[in-house]
């Protein structure tokens, strides 16, 4: 069964990502085109296997995480291993990023680097127990988390991983459904820009939302903008920006996982707007491109 329409209702049922066998994609044409794009230049855009110290410490942080869910109640899914290493793929760090869930619907997403299509295989966790599976076309490009669900409305960012055909699409499928396009920075993904931490209250990145770009969809909504956040480390290259800190997964409304180095942010949250902390680590959200939105998708919440 698959049921989620938004991100805050409380969780029961989640796929945890893995970090086995990641590896930077050296034959995928599009990622190929990553240095022309990054606004990093101290180090080249890493190319091949990623160090079995980085992935071993990485699953040990996705570990605890899904311990920790399931601690709380949770059921917990995880992708099977598939050997990105030798297929040329990517990995399952990420599952966020690769099907959409609305309702009871999974759109299997046209992603933006085409390296990562095998990764559905991995996540038969979801596809075998969905009532429906749309098969978004292969001539346009949208990567599952470039979309904020927010139950009747859908927020998608427009940008490198996300097209107006592909847009466009997503609409005609739901034609009951607000869709509502922002474009507020030229990198990829909306969770570390966007994140809403229960119904009426949501957290944005200050250097990119401000009162004149702020969606709409908030306009009646509490939002505490964010204008500094703690730099995390990252091996080599820093495939995720610092912002990846307000990559946050909500566990029931006003209850969210998010990054323990986060001091200052935690202490807002939790003493004047009454949001409760699970403060865990991502070790290397950074160097691998993930906070705890990205690594985890949700399939089942339900309200209460």
């Amino acid at each position: 069964m698959i049921h989620s329409f938004n991100e805050w209702d409380r969780l029961q049922e989640i796929v945890v990502g893995r970090a086995d066998y990641a590896n930077w994609p050296s034959t995928d044409p599009v990622f190929a085109k990553e240095s022309e794009k990054t606004s990093w230049h101290e180090t080249p855009v890493p190319s091949g296997p990623v160090p079995q110290w980085v992935i071993d410490e990485a699953n040990e942080d996705l570990n605890e995480l899904a311990s920790v869910l399931a601690q709380i109640g949770v059921i917990v899914h995880r992708p099977t291993n598939i050997n990105f290493q030798e297929r040329g793929g990517m990995y399952n760090y990420c599952p966020r990023d690769r099907l959409l869930v609305y309702g009871d619907k999974v759109f299997d997403c046209s992603m933006m680097y085409p390296c990562r299509d095998m990764e559905i295989e991995a996540l038969g966790c979801v596809t075998e127990v969905a009532d429906e599976i749309i098969k978004m076309p292969r001539d346009m490009v949208l990567d599952a988390a470039n979309v904020c669900r927010l139950n009747d409305t859908l927020l998608v960012l427009e940008s490198d991983s996300g097209d107006k055909r592909a847009i466009s699409w997503l609409q005609d499928q739901l034609p009951g459904v607000t869709i509502e396009t922002c474009n507020f920075y030229s990198g990829v993904h909306i969770d570390s820009t966007i994140t809403p931490l229960k119904e009426g209250i949501v957290i944005v990145n200050g250097n990119r939302v401000n009162k004149d770009n702020l969606p709409r969809v908030f306009k009646n909504w509490e939002v505490i903008f964010v204008n500094e956040v703690v730099p995390q480390k990252f091996y080599q290259y820093p495939y995720a920006s610092k912002w990846i800190a307000l990559n946050m997964l909500v566990v029931q409304p006003g209850t969210v996982v998010m990054d323990k180095e986060q001091t200052d942010l935690i202490n807002l949250l939790e003493n004047t707007y009454r949001i409760n902390v699970i403060p865990l680590q991502l070790r290397h959200s950074r160097t691998l491109g993930g906070g705890f939105h990205c690594v985890t998708l949700d399939t089942i919440r339900k309200n209460p």
